[in-house]
């Protein structure tokens, strides 16, 4: 039976969804990030004229967008607000977490950041296939690859492969429904598929989309001429995607440090980073993997590094 787990990671919480030894789902979350389903107390800053909707601010001065405002409700009012989706980061802005205004605080428990079982830490390879995956945004299968991007307007996928075009959208879609759920991916998503001329093909596609799609909520038109499905989803947060298309040095940052928890041994933790990372390897976080490790921590770069491939050994003081 499918279960949720999270480990606790060292400047992020990591939640994956097991079956067996395999992991159907991943979910990332950062500290002091906002997260859906959340109640925060808040004070409405702007209301737009004539609408229900305005800006909050919350005690830490992050602002968030809300509707659902009392008919009443006046700039500098204080009250309690449930997050709906969180800040996503895009090309050249911020998109505000979204929130809805709520009346009686009492009766609307809040969500846990990223409910499931804790764990002292996955099994190995689990996490570590996922996020290479998310890096690249790629995800093989059997005579192809798809290719995910994200971009201000949506998250596209393509197909790319050397079979015939039926052939190989079929081929595509189990990678399509796994990239959709171990990244996390909600919103808008487009999916470009093979130009296929004959409507039996594209029903053939369609159905086996449907298919696959079959218990992960959300709704899709059916292809066009030109090979496209667009998908809508409920968006609460960033995906794996949005994360590295916006952090990538953080993220890696985050990654190099769960290698380096994962050494073994005794004497001191040898981290060796690309140049870029160091700076992002805040003085807390290296506390922390001392705490947890019991070892002094020594930090040494290497530009011949991938970001992705962070080198961590444990060695004589």
């Amino acid at each position: 039976m499918a279960e949720w787990l999270v480990e606790e990671g060292i400047g992020e919480r990591r939640a994956l969804l097991i079956e067996g030894e395999e992991v159907l789902a991943a979910r990332l979350r950062w500290p002091g990030e906002l997260v859906a389903g959340e109640t925060r107390p808040a004070r409405l800053t702007r209301k737009l004229a004539n609408t229900r909707r305005g800006l909050v601010t919350l005690d830490n001065g992050t602002e968030a967008l809300v509707d659902h405002l009392p008919a009443n409700a006046t700039e500098g009012i204080s009250g309690t607000i449930r997050i709906t989706r969180a800040a996503i980061a895009e090309r050249g802005r911020l998109k505000r977490a979204q929130a809805r205004w709520v009346e009686n605080a009492e009766d609307t428990p809040t969500a846990e950041p990223l409910p499931g079982k804790p764990v002292h830490r996955f099994e190995h390879g689990a996490w570590e296939e996922v996020w290479h995956a998310a890096f690249s945004g790629s995800i093989a299968f059997n005579g192809g690859e798809i290719l995910c991007s994200v971009t201000p307007a949506m998250t596209v996928i393509d197909i790319d492969g050397d079979m015939r075009p039926r052939d190989l959208a079929l081929a595509a879609i189990p990678a399509i429904a796994q990239a959709l759920r171990w990244f996390d991916m909600g919103g808008n998503i487009g999916i470009d598929f093979p130009t296929l001329e004959a409507k039996a093909d594209r029903r053939a596609v369609d159905e086996a989309l449907a298919q696959a799609l079959e218990h992960w909520p959300h709704e899709r038109t059916a292809m066009n001429g030109f090979g496209f499905v667009q998908i809508v989803a409920r968006l609460e947060g960033p995906s794996l995607l949005h994360r590295f298309a916006r952090s990538r040095v953080g993220m890696c940052a985050r990654y190099a440090l769960r290698v380096a928890e994962r050494s073994e041994g005794a004497g001191v933790t040898l981290l060796t980073v690309h140049p870029a990372l160091k700076a992002k390897l805040k003085p807390e976080w290296l506390d922390e993997l001392k705490r947890r490790t019991g070892r002094e921590v020594r930090i040494e770069t290497d530009p011949a590094l991938a970001l992705e491939t962070p080198s961590a050994q444990v060695v004589g003081s």
